[in-house]
């Protein structure tokens, strides 16, 4: 307990540091987004992963807080993972080398022991489709690192629930660096995350969800994934059917995300956030609640249909309402032949 408290806050405090010092050369060497109103540094993603990195491998050797079975298979994944996103801040890879990259390492982590191969392999798809929808929550500032702390400590209560304290305190390692990258992220940001950072966020979470839920039955354990990754397929789901009721490319980057279409309604970036995490909170208590069997998993329900509900919404707000056109001088002039013939 005291070992948590202690590595979550040399996370925080590290990670506060290094993502500051990351600054300048991310911005000497043109590591930048440039799709936003201003071009962003993209290290600080490197900053989380390095003292995520650090911090368990000192729990690790130190013996104090050691990792546990299979958790340092999946923090090494995970690793492999933000390297090929750090890849891709610098040389801009294609998005089917990143969806193949990430399944190869969801192929490697899932534990097929205790899932079973149909399980297993409806593991691989939910790692793969969280970590690119957990990677799309890197549109607006502030949101992604929000959302990351906040499923980091409802993952980290399931894992303590299962006896799993490796993995419940690197879960607070990765919690607690994400809360100091946001010291540099929060609007107007200084420093962004970049696909290096979110894609070992998004990799790392929906992987020890799975950890947690493995041998468990299906049903429950689809309802503890949604609720916990419930803010980031909902921003999914709306692109996809924005996207595909305009025909445009799933892939290519535009202003038709969550936040996007909340600042639309008036909002503003910090407000659409706070919005965003509290409801990102409310699923992921339900969450935790079903998973330690507070509650039923028929709770899900209630969180689906809030997703369904609020993508609907803003869908139905996006289309544009045709309006009755007006008559042309031909047409009226001829109408008035007819009434006059």
């Amino acid at each position: 307990m005291l070992y948590g408290i202690a590595a979550a806050s040399a996370a925080l405090l590290l990670t506060a540091v290094l993502a500051a010092a990351f600054r300048l050369p991310a911005l000497r060497a043109g590591i930048l987004d440039r799709r936003r109103q201003r071009p962003l540094p993209l290290l600080g993603g490197l900053a989380v992963v390095a003292v995520t990195c650090l911090v368990s491998w000192v729990g690790e050797w130190s013996r104090v807080a050691p990792l546990g079975q299979g958790v340092g298979g999946l923090l090494a994944a995970a690793v492999g993972v933000a390297v090929l996103g750090l890849v891709a801040d610098v040389w801009r890879l294609r998005a089917r080398v990143l969806v193949a990259g990430t399944a190869v390492a969801a192929v490697w982590v899932v534990p097929y022991d205790e899932t079973g191969v149909p399980g297993g392999l409806l593991a691989v798809g939910w790692i793969v489709l969280a970590t690119l929808a957990f990677k799309a929550l890197d549109h607006a500032d502030g949101l992604a690192g929000t959302v990351g702390v906040i499923t980091a400590f409802g993952a980290g209560a399931c894992a303590a629930a299962e006896l799993m304290d490796g993995l419940a305190v690197l879960l607070s390692v990765v919690a607690a660096a994400l809360t100091g990258f946001l010291m540099h992220n929060w609007h107007p940001a200084r420093v962004g995350l970049g696909a290096c950072g979110s894609l070992f966020t998004g990799f790392l979470l929906s992987s020890a969800v799975v950890f947690t839920r493995a041998g468990y039955a299906i049903g429950p354990s689809a309802a503890v994934v949604f609720c916990l990754g419930a803010v980031a397929l909902a921003d999914a789901l709306l692109v996809v059917l924005v996207r595909g009721l305009a025909r445009r490319p799933l892939l290519r980057r535009g202003p038709d995300h969550l936040a996007h279409r909340l600042r639309r309604l008036g909002l503003t970036t910090q407000g659409a956030v706070v919005l965003l995490g509290a409801g990102s909170f409310s699923a992921v208590l339900v969450g935790v609640l079903v998973h330690t069997g507070w509650t039923g998993e028929g709770a899900a329900l209630w969180v689906a249909g809030g997703v369904v509900l609020a993508v609907a919404v803003l869908v139905l707000l996006r289309t544009p309402v045709q309006q009755p056109r007006r008559p042309t001088s031909t047409q009226v002039s001829g109408h008035l032949r007819v009434r006059n013939g």
